[in-house]
């Protein structure tokens, strides 16, 4: 009788532990997961320089328009004064172009100099008429009238080069030297106009209010152009990342709600789905699940309700539909 009774034991042990192991239904768990991320700002200078100092500590929060940290200006402020000091010649160089050649005392000894050529041409002109007059009767060689005619042809010449005189001293410089001037001028108040830009560069400000997640420089250190000094976090930037099995995917929504629950973070709070990925990927190693059967998820990201300041990245969420 013992010999039977054994053999059936173990044959009933080995149908439980089977029904146990295989054919007994899971327990149910319509629960996704998850974890919260991030969407940080990473803050830099476009510029190489020393950092002078750094304004936030690392966890702490910055509201909107606070300084966050600055590098060293002295080169460019020296570099802001050389340019400033090329406008100032460019635009000299302008003024020099769009003045008379002359100064006011000049033009007037050559319009002096021109009325006295003027006078001369008056004296020759009744001279040459004089001696034509006497010429006529014989009174005056034709000598005399050669010379006079030449006398009042010279004051007449000395006259047109008097006014020619003061004419170019009047005339400013060549209208394809004024426009190459200006473009100067205007090349080096664009330069200026960079380089106060980026002065305000090497000493930004917070864009938002945000949680400063990391600072990666000391003051006094190196820091390489456009090398992340800081980063922030606004709270508006905070999702959550959940995955779905393809059997439950097609039946989320952009604008759908969910509710989120994680150790720490309270009661429940909703979340509206923002993105759901098109195509499907393996279950992420750092997700776990009892009923991981399904090896091909899909990626859903939803954006919480509400205050998001007690919510972390990296703490593992669990996600149930509304």
């Amino acid at each position: 009788m013992r010999r039977i009774i054994l053999p059936v034991a173990i044959v009933a042990l080995i149908g439980v532990a089977f029904w146990w192991m295989v054919l007994r239904p899971s327990p149910k768990n319509d629960a996704w997961l998850g974890y919260i991320e991030g969407e940080s700002i990473q803050v830099a200078a476009p510029v190489s320089g020393s950092l002078a100092r750094l304004d936030v500590t690392r966890g702490g929060r910055v509201a909107a328009g606070a300084q966050l940290f600055a590098l060293n200006a002295v080169s460019n402020e020296a570099q802001l004064r050389q340019l400033e000091a090329q406008r100032e010649q460019a635009q000299a160089q302008l003024a020099d172009l769009e003045s008379p050649r002359q100064r006011p005392a000049e033009l007037g000894v050559s319009r002096a100099q021109q009325e006295a050529a003027r006078a001369e041409v008056e004296r020759t002109q009744r001279e040459y008429e004089r001696i034509a007059t006497l010429a006529e009767k014989g009174f005056a060689t034709r000598s005399q009238l050669d010379a006079a005619k030449a006398a009042r042809d010279s004051a007449r010449a000395s006259l047109r080069q008097a006014q020619a005189s003061e004419a170019s001293g009047e005339l400013a410089g060549r209208q394809d030297q004024i426009e190459a001037a200006r473009a100067q001028v205007q090349q080096a108040q664009a330069a200026i106009a960079g380089q106060r830009r980026t002065g305000e560069e090497i000493a930004p400000t917070a864009p938002v209010a945000a949680l400063v997640q990391q600072t990666y420089f000391n003051a006094g250190e190196w820091v390489p152009a456009n090398t992340p000094v800081v980063r922030l976090l606004p709270p508006g930037r905070i999702k959550i990342r959940f995955f779905v099995p393809e059997s439950v995917v097609s039946t989320l929504h952009q604008g759908d709600g969910v509710m989120i629950s994680c150790d720490g973070c309270g009661d429940p709070f909703p979340a509206v789905i923002r993105y759901i990925a098109p195509q499907a990927e393996f279950t992420p190693p750092i997700i776990y699940s009892e009923d991981a059967r399904e090896k091909f998820v899909f990626m859903v990201e939803a954006q919480p309700q509400g205050d998001a300041s007690r919510l972390h990245p990296g703490i593992p969420v669990e996600v149930r539909p509304k």
